[in-house]
């Protein structure tokens, strides 16, 4: 007569747990959508990366049009930050620094035209600047490593040599080193740029599956063996 209800046995300990326990469905919906999410954006990075090193590979093998690729890319990037610059400078019209905005929009919009019009001159004037920098860069790690006597010395000594060599190859050969020194270094850069979007896509992607995995084993827990309601104070008595 006193004993548990039908309504008692629909609301017992057994069902609600299974209900509205944290391993049902709407625990787990949270976590899920989330770590889709992550691994499509992860796996957008390593196509990305994919198109990076493709690209890369073919601008070695043409190095021509990846040198004249990269110069025309350059040219409207100044032309970009000139008309970013102009605008900047125009929203501060009437302080100080409004004459300079616009003197450094002028240079960044005559250095996008010129680069444009003459990719070629461009580019033999950067590979001459990119010797040099090799020669001075090569004899101060040179001298350096010499004077310091650290205990990087022979890797100090190795670069130098290294980019002493690079530096005097570039010029030696140019002007006819333009057509492919700037080519090989952008192409290098893409290369090895999508290699690290390639491996931080994969990376990601196991990273946000092991965690995921986690949280499903933490938010699933084993119910109880059996789901049979409380007996009665009166079911065991004949």
């Amino acid at each position: 007569m006193n004993g548990p209800t039908a309504e008692g046995k629909k609301h017992g300990p057994g069902t609600q747990g299974r209900k509205h326990g944290p391993g049902t469905r709407s625990g787990q919906r949270g976590p899920t959508a989330e770590g889709r999410k992550l691994s499509r954006s992860f796996s957008w990075l390593a196509l990305l990366g994919t198109l990076l090193v493709i690209a890369g590979i073919v601008g070695l093998i043409y190095t021509g049009v990846a040198t004249l690729t990269s110069m025309l890319l350059f040219g409207w990037l100044l032309l970009i930050g000139g008309v970013v610059a102009l605008a900047h400078a125009i929203q501060s019209r009437g302080t100080n620094y409004f004459w300079l905005g616009v003197v450094v929009a002028a240079l960044n919009l005559a250095a996008g035209v010129v680069v444009i019009r003459h990719p070629e001159g461009t580019a033999e004037a950067l590979t001459m600047f990119a010797a040099l920098l090799f020669l001075t860069g090569g004899v101060f790690r040179l001298v350096g490593s010499v004077v310091v006597r650290g205990p990087q010395m022979g890797w100090t000594l190795l670069q130098g040599a290294f980019g002493l060599l690079l530096g005097l190859l570039v010029l030696f050969d140019w002007p006819h080193s333009s057509l492919y020194v700037l080519g090989v270094f952008f192409s290098l850069a893409l290369l090895f740029d999508g290699l690290g979007l390639i491996a931080i896509g994969v990376g990601g992607r196991r990273i946000v599956s092991m965690v995921s995995e986690q949280l499903e084993d933490r938010l699933d827990p084993p119910g109880p063996a059996t789901d049979s309601p409380p007996k009665a104070p009166g079911d065991g008595q004949k």
